[in-house]
């Protein structure tokens, strides 16, 4: 084989690999049960295989009627894409704090500012693990943060946000079998089970 095959054969072969995920180049924070940290890890690699525990948040954003916005993850998203969520989900990144990443969060996919609300009350955790279909998992701990909106103008990333949809939070929660159409994210239903008042 010449130089000049060789070299078309490597282009080729560079031409026919697929492109690297998005997620493979970013780190998620590896933890215990105890949400202790335990280092970094790709977090392609924490949502593939078994799986990597690793430290997460879910946002609940309410308005003052006491009213919950659920949101539906962009068709885009490798895992649970379509789903509803309940309302922003994410993971902080080294040397965040899960209300620092909640705040970041709320603004990137929902145009929600700092002045629209009082603050982010850190009110649960929880750790779950749950496949997807063939593409995946998450094993997380979880941490449940709550925002009560003073101001409710929204102005959604559609890369993230395929849809809002503003509930009764305990009509959801006392009849989520009424729900089901709308399939919600495992960690969002685990969450409204724990965090009800």
């Amino acid at each position: 084989m010449s130089t000049e095959d060789a070299g078309a054969s490597d282009a080729a072969a560079t031409a026919t690999e697929e492109p690297e995920h998005e997620n493979a180049m970013q780190d998620v924070i590896a933890v215990d049960s105890d949400d202790e940290p335990q280092g970094t890890v790709n977090r392609l690699d924490a949502h593939t295989g078994d799986g990597i525990r690793h430290r997460a948040f879910t946002c609940l954003v309410f308005d003052s009627n006491g009213r919950l916005l659920l949101g539906q993850r962009a068709p885009g998203k490798r895992l649970w894409g379509t789903y509803w969520d309940g309302t922003v989900a994410s993971h902080p990144v080294e040397g965040q704090t899960q209300k620092e990443a909640t705040r970041q969060r709320l603004e990137e996919e929902l145009g929600i500012t700092p002045d629209q609300y009082d603050e982010v009350a850190l009110t649960d955790r929880f750790e779950y693990k749950r496949y997807f279909e063939n593409a995946g998992l998450e094993w997380e701990v979880c941490a449940v943060l709550k925002v009560t909106l003073e101001d409710d103008a929204l102005d959604p990333d559609e890369e993230e946000i395929a849809g809002l949809l503003w509930v009764d939070y305990e009509h959801l929660h006392e009849h989520p079998e009424w729900y089901r159409q709308l399939r919600l994210c495992p960690w969002f239903e685990i969450a409204m089970r724990r965090d009800f008042e």
